[in-house]
């Protein structure tokens, strides 16, 4: 009677397990349905200055050469420590007049005493367009003097829940001082 038992149990497990692997594949995607590549292109609008700034640091850090004077603080355009929180428009163009698809919201803390290196949290909400109403989030290490950078995508909602993939940044026109354009393409495999 005890081998009939360990039969049935051992059973059990082999169905369950069975059931397990046949809905994740290896990869971790759903089995049945299939994954699918997305390459999105835009253009983050990002402004320091102006009567509506989209960009702009809550917290200001420490100068790295030890001048703490509070003019300098307030002045610098990036120092170690600072924290800057975003809300930027994305667009299908390079110009303010192009077509607006979402929005940027994130924050960036300055995380380099040498250079302007930042670690970066960003949601990429999309507004137009078959996406509309879907989001991704982007972590990464910024460094400014990179022509391009690379963050990785860590999830998303809507059409691209269970996303993961990589965003690539590259400086379109843009100054330390004041903001400017940046370049985005996102490649998102999802559902």
């Amino acid at each position: 009677m005890a081998s009939l038992s360990s039969l049935l149990l051992a059973s059990a497990f082999f169905l369950a397990g069975s059931v397990f692997f046949y809905r994740y594949d290896a990869s971790g995607n759903k089995s049945g349905g299939t994954a699918t590549t997305t390459h999105l292109h835009f253009y983050m609008h990002d402004d320091y200055t102006g009567p509506r700034p989209t960009a702009k640091r809550v917290v200001s850090g420490r100068s790295s050469d030890g001048d703490n004077d509070t003019t300098t603080l307030k002045t610098a355009p990036r120092q170690f420590g600072d924290i800057v929180v975003l809300n930027n428009a994305l667009t299908d163009g390079p110009s303010g007049g192009s077509a607006r698809v979402g929005t940027a919201q994130g924050w960036a803390v300055r995380v380099s005493e040498g250079g302007i290196v930042s670690d970066l949290t960003l949601h990429l909400v999309l507004e137009a367009g078959e996406h509309r109403g879907s989001s991704l989030t982007a972590r990464g290490r910024i460094d400014m003097d990179a022509t391009v950078r690379e963050s990785v995508l860590i999830g998303g909602t809507g059409r691209f829940r269970y996303a993961r993939g990589y965003m690539l940044t590259k400086n379109y026109d843009y100054s330390l001082a004041t903001g400017g354009i940046v370049e985005i393409d996102v490649y998102v495999q999802h559902e």
